[in-house]
């Protein structure tokens, strides 16, 4: 009987931690591949500072974002 619980909670514990590093490689991959920040968001923040958001600075900071995700 004290052999199954311990094996239990053994299990249990190795499932939490396992779950946890899971969970955490996927949320990673998920934002590598799908930025909080979208284009149409980024041309917004552009204007609201006075910049006038051409397609070429768009994509030139986009990529500089995803540069930068990866590091």
């Amino acid at each position: 009987m004290a052999i199954t619980i311990t094996v239990g909670i053994v299990m249990l514990i190795i499932g939490l931690i396992g779950g946890f590093f899971g969970a955490r490689a996927y949320m990673k991959h998920y934002l590598q591949e799908n930025p909080p920040i979208s284009a149409d968001m980024m041309r917004q923040m552009m204007a609201q500072m006075g910049q006038k958001p051409s397609q070429k600075k768009l994509n030139q900071m986009m990529q500089l974002m995803k540069n930068q995700a990866k590091k």
